[in-house]
């Protein structure tokens, strides 16, 4: 038994991961033989998948604001929350399987199934392609130009693990991901592109960039140890003032793509809430503090929510 109740071994549940929400339900209620693939999943761990779906529903919203539609698509908010969820899991699930031994070095993240040998390398690379295939039965219901579009994801998707052994600035890589939702969810509805989700990209971009550089600041002591590189380390105390620039850059093309896609007063508010909440996690930021800086993470979901509803309720209201 480890000092937390968890037992240890491959294939046993194991300690809980450290930055799992507390009282989370895979801890408190799955039988002990799915829980290491749950956490493989990052269901312990939700923001993940809310921070990969929030740019697909805002493109949504906005597709609907600029088509004229009386409100956001349901069918395509509930596919990119399904495969939200699935790629997500998919993609940590690689990143484990990567850095298995990088992670048995770091403090949190010693204890994820891969590192900690509860699940094996062949047991995490099936459990990997299990989730794709999920996501894969979510793609083929949209359009071909979708279809294609999400899969040229997937080679950036692929190499973002190993960037932190070579770029000062990993993080610009994993944004690329993260953002793609602005793009598809876009896509989904009219089979193409135009400016208005290509600078909602680019927003997305510097988003992911600013919250997973205050996500980084969790683990720079053990990174600079052992060599991993991070934006938490390239700004270092400098991080403030950078976040007001990615940030600020975040903003602007937030509200630039609701310009571009004839977006009304409520789209407008949504951007200044969001903005509001951004300045908010700068303003509150603590970098040598590991459960400020988690706490500030995870409330991306709200800021994402408060975006969403500007540009879902100015499509309802139009």
């Amino acid at each position: 038994m480890t000092s937390d109740g968890g037992t240890t071994g491959l294939g046993e549940p194991g300690p809980t991961v450290a930055d799992a929400v507390k009282g989370n339900w895979v801890d408190r209620r799955a039988p002990d033989g799915l829980k290491p693939y749950l956490r493989l999943a990052r269901l312990d761990r939700p923001i993940g998948w809310w921070l990969l779906m929030w740019p697909c529903w805002w493109s949504t919203a906005l597709v609907a604001v600029a088509a004229g539609l009386p409100y956001p698509d349901p069918w395509h908010l509930f596919l990119f929350f399904v495969g939200a969820v699935a790629m997500r899991g998919a993609g940590s699930t690689w990143n484990d399987i990567v850095d298995r031994k990088v992670d048995a070095q770091v403090a949190r993240t010693r204890h994820r199934p891969v590192a900690s040998g509860q699940v094996s390398v062949k047991q995490a690379l099936a459990f990997a392609v299990f989730q794709s295939l999920v996501g894969l039965a979510v793609v083929l219901q949209f359009n071909l130009f979708t279809i294609l579009l999400s899969f040229a994801s997937l080679l950036i998707v692929a190499i973002y693990p190993f960037m932190k052994r070579f770029i000062a600035l990993p993080q610009t890589v994993f944004a690329l991901t993260f953002a793609w939702g602005a793009l598809v969810g876009w896509s989904a509805t009219t089979g193409s592109l135009a400016a208005a989700p290509i600078v909602l990209y680019i927003g997305v971009w510097f988003w992911g960039l600013g919250y997973d550089t205050i996500y980084g600041h969790q683990d720079k002591a053990d990174d600079a140890i052992i060599g991993i590189k991070s934006s938490s380390l390239f700004f270092a105390d400098k991080t403030k003032p950078a976040l007001v620039g990615i940030f600020g850059a975040t903003v602007i093309c937030a509200g630039l793509s609701a310009w571009l896609a004839g977006g009304g007063a409520m789209s407008f508010l949504g951007v200044a809430a969001f903005a509001a909440h951004l300045a908010w996690q700068v303003w509150r930021l603590d970098a040598n503090a590991p459960d400020v800086c988690l706490m500030l993470f995870r409330s991306n979901r709200y800021a994402g929510a408060l975006l969403f509803a500007g540009f879902a309720l100015d499509a309802m209201l139009g």
